[in-house]
């Protein structure tokens, strides 16, 4: 099976970007992995359960992260300034956080596998007024040229639902030199102690081995998720030219609330059920 790639026409204010993709006009997925069929199938499945969730997020003044909602102000994922940064989200879902990277000067582009969450992203960018360049494209073969960006940001899109071993190595291609990587995923403890049944949070027991720790699948669930041990995560960012600048065991604050099933906040306030991963590339 092949798809090739669909993408909005660059705006005036992003050249470098507008280059790029000027140069991959004739690229195409080819063969996609199982996962990536998977997860592209899963996520046009649900897209309508986020669309609200999406367009809170787009209607927001300051980002807030992750699954329970932490402010930049307290968690610090984005560099001090983004402006006038080449940016790209890999796996933007709605394209919030693009939004929130254009409202503050950045030139980005979002990638998502899904085509109805594109869809939606490009709903929300009429709604709002706010333009960039959307993609549909797996984050493990982006169809834009080497150096093309200063930035690249995934908030549970490509950090969890694409092969570390495949995007990774991507968005240091796509970086310049100095670029820095930022991501958010589940806590590697938390997908130790997470059980198979849906529903049912994670608890104090150890279910999994950390060893070996890689490729995700659920009872009943189609998507397909990755998560690395803290180990193999750092020499894969290192054995790309990245060098890490920090890791962020989220917190949330007290009396936060979320959807996510996945941990309850007593237990998210005794245990990481989330991290942040900051890398720069080595130029």
């Amino acid at each position: 099976m092949s798809m090739s790639t669909q993408h909005d026409t660059p705006t005036s204010g992003t050249p470098r970007v507008a280059m790029a993709l000027s140069r991959c006009h004739a690229w195409s997925m080819g063969e996609l992995p199982d996962h990536v069929l998977r997860n592209r199938t899963a996520w046009n499945g649900q897209a309508g359960n986020y669309e609200q969730a999406g367009l809170r997020s787009w209607a927001q003044d300051e980002p807030t992260w992750g699954v329970w909602g932490v402010p930049e102000s307290q968690l610090h994922m984005l560099p001090p300034d983004v402006a006038g940064l080449d940016a790209i989200e890999l796996g933007c879902g709605t394209g919030y956080v693009s939004a929130w990277l254009a409202r503050r000067g950045a030139r980005p582009v979002g990638i998502d596998i899904s085509d109805a969450q594109l869809a939606n992203a490009r709903r929300f960018q009429r709604q709002f007024g706010l333009e960039f360049p959307l993609l549909q494209a797996s984050a493990e073969q982006v169809p834009l040229v080497d150096a093309s960006f200063d930035l690249a940001i995934s908030e549970y899109g490509a950090s969890i639902w694409c092969d570390p071993y495949r995007w990774i190595p991507e968005a240091a291609r796509l970086l310049r030199p100095g670029g820095r990587l930022v991501f958010l995923a589940n806590g590697v403890l938390l997908m130790l102690c997470m059980p198979d049944q849906d529903g049912v949070p994670a608890g104090e027991r150890l279910l999994r081995p950390y060893f070996g720790m890689r490729r995700f699948e659920w009872p009943d669930d189609l998507s397909v998720d990755f998560h690395l041990g803290h180990g193999d995560m750092l020499r894969l960012l290192r054995g790309c030219g990245m060098e890490v600048e920090d890791l962020l065991e989220v917190r949330p604050p007290p009396g936060s609330t979320t959807h996510f099933r996945g941990a309850g906040l007593e237990w998210a306030r005794r245990w990481p059920s989330e991290e942040v991963w900051k890398a720069r590339k080595l130029g």
